[in-house]
C-alpha cells in the first residue's frame, strides 16, 4: 500500500528527510523482540548502504514523518523513501526485498499470482500476534491496545 504524501518544511528545511544520507528509512516496532531481531537482519543485509533502520519509539520519528498516522506505527512496518513515498506492512517487505541484494533472491516470489494477497494476510496476522511470538511476559500486556482504546472513544 502506498500512502499519499504531504510535505512539511520548517524554517526552509524539509522535515521528511530520512537523515544519514540514506535512500530509505525503515520504521519498526522497537517493543517487539521479533521485529527487533528482523531489523538487525535488515541492517546486516544492507551493510549500511541504503537503509536507516529506526524504532517507532525513537524520539522524533513521528515528527519526521507527519503524514503517517501514529496508529500506523503500531500496526505495521513503515518504509519511507527519500522523496516521501511510503510503503506499509507486506508492501514494505516486498519493496525491501527488491532493494536488498540478498532479498532479490526471493523477491521473485511476489510475481506469482495471489502471493501478494497471501503475504498481506500473513503480515496482518503476524502484526496482530507479534507480541506473543518470541516475546516474554512483558509483551503479553500489549500496552499499545490500551493506549489506542482511550484515543478511539467518542467525546461526550
Amino acid at each position: 500500500m502506498t500512502v499519499p504524501v504531504v510535505r512539511f518544511t520548517v524554517a526552509g528545511q524539509d522535515t521528511a528527510s530520512p537523515g544519514l544520507g540514506r535512500q530509505y528509512t525503515v520504521v519498526f516496532d522497537g517493543d517487539c523482540r521479533v521485529c527487533t531481531r528482523l531489523s538487525n537482519v535488515l541492517r546486516q543485509w544492507d551493510g549500511g548502504r541504503a537503509l536507516e533502520v529506526v524504532s517507532s519509539q525513537q524520539q522524533g520519528v513521528m515528527a519526521r514523518f507527519p503524514w503517517i498516522p501514529p496508529r500506523a506505527y503500531a500496526e505495521a512496518l513503515q518504509l519511507v523513501a527519500a522523496d516521501g513515498t511510503t510503503w506499509q506492512g507486506s508492501a514494505a517487505v516486498e519493496q525491501l526485498l527488491h532493494l536488498l541484494p540478498r532479498g532479490r533472491l526471493v523477491a521473485w516470489v511476489f510475481k506469482v499470482p495471489y502471493v501478494r494477497v497471501v503475504a498481506d494476510r500473513f503480515y496482518r496476522w503476524f502484526a496482530r500476534n507479534r507480541y506473543r511470538l518470541g516475546c516474554g511476559s512483558h509483551c503479553q500486556s500489549r500496552p499499545l491496545d490500551v493506549m489506542w482504546a482511550e484515543a478511539e472513544r467518542e467525546p461526550g
